[in-house]
């Protein structure tokens, strides 16, 4: 009986809007990281811009979240809603997370490498972007899966040779806790993209 009404009632196609809402918000939360890694000035306001965009995000996924208890047809299933915003929103909490520990640690100036590592999370957060901007006509949509899939691959390798030049160069104890709890953060932000990159292909091959 679900799947006839979901071919008879028309079924609302405002939630890509909402999900594309999403998926750039957190592109702008990994470029203002970058900015913010590579212009180390201000930080207190650049930061305060990465916790604004992740207030942003967080109203947009209680909105898609409320939308989903008021939706009767979805444009697929609501538990893939569901895992695909709540995973979606990690990507910019995580992001946050980081940004808000260099004001929280007094981190007075950037290790070399660190912003390369944010670059891998905004070049895997625009490809997100792309994909989901396809995600509702299926366009070519697994190529960016497997590229967001490379991307963290090389997310990983940055940071353990981060985390390895860390132990190798720093002497101060209390600065190897903090930077080795930012790079992995940034790390995990990176894994969450994998982790959205999964829902999609998922959702892709169930709709095919």
């Amino acid at each position: 009986m679900p799947g006839m009404l979901s071919k008879i009632l028309p079924r609302d196609e405002t939630f890509f809007e909402m999900f594309v809402e999403l998926a750039e918000n957190i592109n702008a939360g990994a470029k203002a990281m970058v900015e913010l890694l590579e212009n180390y000035t201000n930080v207190a306001v650049q930061v305060e811009i990465i916790k604004g965009l992740e207030h942003k995000g967080d109203t947009i996924t209680h909105a898609v979240m409320k939308k989903l208890d008021q939706t009767f047809v979805t444009p697929f299933d609501r538990e893939d809603i569901h895992e695909f915003t709540s995973t979606i929103d990690d990507v910019l909490d995580l992001t946050d997370a980081a940004a808000s520990r260099l004001v929280t640690y007094r981190v007075d100036r950037i290790r070399p490498g660190v912003a390369d590592l944010a670059k891998i999370l905004e070049e895997a957060t625009a490809r997100i972007a792309t994909a989901v901007r396809v995600l509702e006509k299926r366009n070519h949509i697994l190529d960016h899966c497997i590229e967001i899939n490379r991307l963290e691959n090389e997310g990983d390798r940055v940071s353990r040779a981060l985390i390895a030049q860390l132990f190798e160069e720093e002497k101060d104890p209390v600065q190897i806790i903090k930077w080795k709890e930012i790079i992995e953060v940034l790390e995990h932000a990176i894994d969450k993209c994998e982790d959205v990159a999964n829902v999609i292909e998922s959702v892709v091959l169930k709709n095919a």
